[in-house]
C-alpha cells in the first residue's frame, strides 16, 4: 500500500518511513553541475522537499538514496551546510534581523564555532569563512521572500520594505565569498525583490523559467502514471470509469503548470486526491492571500484567459506598485500556455485553480460564500434557455452585494458579477471585445452556441438588442458555424430588470 507524503518536507523521514518519492535526482544532478541558483515556484509545490534532498546529498547520506538515479552517479562527499528556512523563523515576534541572527548563532553553536560579532552581516561572513576551512560551504535558503509577502497589505508595506533592506544587506555578504562557497540555492514564491535584494549576486542563475529545470518540482504525466497508475486504476474501477477517463479528469483538475517545459501536476493536489479519491479543490484551500483578491478586485479585471505578457512584466513585482499579473503568475494562479521568443500567453493552469479563484472572487463581491448550489441552478437554466429563472438566480447574487460598495461602482459590479458567473458555469467568456463598429460588452461560448451580450444600465433590454444589431456585433462570429444568440440585459437598482434573447437568423 502506497503511503502519500502529504505535507512532508523532510527527505530523510520520507525515505525511512516508506513514503512514495518521485525520483527527481537526475534533475538534481544537473543542478549540481552549477553553483548559484534562484528558483521560484508556487506554494505547496515541493520546494522545501527539494532543499531537504539537496541537504542530505551534501551531507553525504548515500544510504538514503538507495535505488534512486543519483545513487551511483556522484562522488559522495560531506560539506558544511548553512540552511535557512524563513517560513520557520519567528520574525513576527522577534523581528527579522534578530530571527536571522538567532538562526546563524544556532548553526555556529552546532559547529562549535565561537564567533562573536554585533553585526548580522559580519557574523554571516565569519560563519561562512570558518565553516569552509575544510570543505567549501553549501548555503540553502528556503522561502526567502516570506518576510515580505506576509506584509503586502497597504498599511504593512513599510514593514515589507524594511525587511527587504535587511535581506539586501544580509545577502550582500555573499558577493566576495565565492572562494568559500560550493553551492548556493535560494527558493521563494515571488521574484519581486530579485533585483533589489540580490543586486550584488549578478552570477545568480534564475532557473524559474528554464526548459531544463521546468519539471524539477511537480509531477509529469509519465511520473503520475508510473508511480500512481495502479492506484488510479483501482479508483476508476470503484467509480465505474475507465482508467483513461479518470486519468483525463485528474489531468483537467490538477495538471497544466508550465515553465517552458512539459506541463506538470500540482503534487500536493495529486497526493490529496489519491488519498481522498475525490476530485475537489485542495491547493487553493491551503491559503489564498487576501491582498491578492484585493488587487484583482480593485481593477475589476477578471479575464485571465490568453493574456499576453513579456518576461519583464512577469518578474516586475515592485513593493511600490504591486500589479495583479506578475503576482498571479508567480503565485501559481496563472501559468504559461504558449510562448514565442520573449512573449508569453498566460491562462489558468487547470480547473482546480480556475473554479476556486472565480468562486472566491464572486464570493468577495456578493458576500455569498457557497455559490456552487446557485451555480448549478444557473447552469441548468441557461442551458435550457430558461432566462426568467436565470434572471432570478443572478438577482439572488446581486442582492448580497453591500449597497454602499455597489453604489460607487455600479457598472463595474454588474459586469464583474455576470462575467464571473459565466466563467464559474464553465463557459469561455470574452469581455469588451473590439469590433470595427464598437465594443461588445461580453461574448459567451458554450459547446453548441455563441451568445453576444450587451448590458444597459437604467435602459431597456430592447435598446441593448438594437445596439447589437446596429453595430453588427454578431458578424465577428459568423464563421464559427454555431447558432448565435443576441442577448440584451437591462440593469437597474442592483437587479437584472430584464433579459431579452433573440436568435440571429
Amino acid at each position: 500500500m502506497l503511503r502519500y507524503p502529504i505535507g512532508l518536507q523532510d527527505f530523510k523521514g520520507l525515505r525511512e518511513d516508506g513514503y512514495v518519492y518521485i525520483d527527481k535526482t537526475k534533475h538534481i544532478y544537473d543542478l549540481l553541475q552549477g553553483k548559484y541558483y534562484f528558483f521560484s515556484r508556487p506554494r505547496r509545490f515541493g520546494k522545501s522537499l527539494l532543499l531537504s534532498t539537496l541537504n542530505y546529498i551534501f551531507e553525504g547520506k548515500k544510504e538514503l538514496f538507495k535505488d534512486l538515479w543519483i545513487e551511483n552517479n556522484i562522488e559522495w562527499k560531506k560539506h558544511p551546510i548553512i540552511r535557512l528556512d524563513f517560513s520557520a523563523m519567528n520574525y513576527r515576534d522577534l523581528g527579522l534581523y534578530e530571527s536571522i541572527f538567532r538562526r546563524l548563532r544556532d548553526i555556529a553553536k552546532k559547529n562549535n564555532l565561537p564567533i562573536e560579532d554585533d553585526s548580522l552581516k559580519d557574523f554571516f561572513e565569519k560563519l561562512i569563512i570558518e565553516m569552509s576551512k575544510t570543505e567549501k560551504v553549501v548555503i540553502l535558503i528556503d522561502e526567502y521572500d516570506k518576510p515580505i509577502i506576509d506584509y503586502l497589505e497597504p498599511e504593512q508595506i513599510p514593514t515589507a520594505k524594511e525587511h527587504r533592506d535587511i535581506m539586501k544587506n544580509f545577502y550582500g555578504v555573499l558577493k566576495n565569498l565565492d572562494g568559500h562557497i560550493r553551492f548556493l540555492f535560494i527558493t521563494g514564491v515571488s521574484k519581486f525583490s530579485k533585483v533589489s535584494i540580490f543586486s550584488d549576486l549578478n552570477h545568480l542563475l534564475d532557473i524559474t523559467i528554464h526548459p531544463k529545470f521546468g519539471t524539477l518540482v511537480g509531477y509529469t504525466q509519465s511520473e503520475v502514471e508510473h508511480y500512481f497508475g495502479e492506484k488510479i486504476k483501482e479508483i476508476a474501477t470503484n467509480q465505474g470509469l475507465s482508467y483513461e477517463e479518470l486519468l483525463l479528469k485528474i489531468k483537467e483538475w490538477y495538471n497544466g503548470y508550465s515553465w517552458l517545459a512539459e506541463k506538470v501536476y500540482n503534487p500536493f493536489s495529486v497526493l490529496c486526491y489519491l488519498s481522498s479519491e475525490s476530485l475537489r479543490n485542495y491547493w487553493f484551500e491551503t491559503g489564498t492571500p487576501t491582498f491578492l483578491v484585493k488587487i484583482i478586485n480593485k481593477d475589476f479585471q477578471y479575464n485571465f484567459e490568453n493574456i499576453k505578457a513579456d518576461d519583464r512584466i512577469l518578474s516586475n513585482f515592485l513593493l511600490d506598485d504591486i500589479q495583479a499579473l506578475p503576482l498571479l503568475f508567480q503565485t501559481g494562479y496563472l501559468t504559461i500556455q504558449t510562448h514565442r521568443e520573449r512573449t508569453y500567453s498566460l491562462a489558468y493552469p487547470n480547473l482546480e485553480v480556475k473554479y476556486s479563484l472565480i468562486e472566491h472572487l464572486l464570493g468577495e463581491h456578493t458576500q455569498l460564500y457557497s455559490v456552487n448550489a446557485v451555480a448549478s441552478d444557473l447552469r441548468d437554466a441557461f442551458e435550457q434557455h430558461d432566462f426568467e429563472l436565470f434572471q432570478e438566480q443572478i438577482n439572488v447574487l446581486f442582492s448580497k452585494i453591500p449597497y454602499q460598495i455597489f453604489d460607487a461602482n455600479q457598472e463595474k459590479y454588474y459586469h464583474a458579477v455576470i462575467f464571473l458567473i459565466f466563467q464559474l458555469l464553465g463557459y469561455y467568456v470574452e469581455n469588451e471585445v473590439s469590433t470595427s463598429k464598437g465594443r461588445i460588452d461580453s461574448v459567451v461560448f458554450s459547446k453548441t452556441n455563441i451568445y453576444v451580450l450587451e448590458f444597459k444600465i437604467n435602459n431597456s433590454a430592447e435598446s441593448a438588442i438594437s445596439q447589437i444589431k446596429e453595430k453588427e456585433y454578431y458578424k465577428k462570429y459568423l464563421d464559427k458555424n454555431k447558432p448565435i444568440f443576441l442577448v440584451g440585459i437591462s440593469l437597474k437598482n442592483k437587479e437584472v430588470e430584464a433579459i431579452l434573447v433573440e436568435k440571429f437568423v
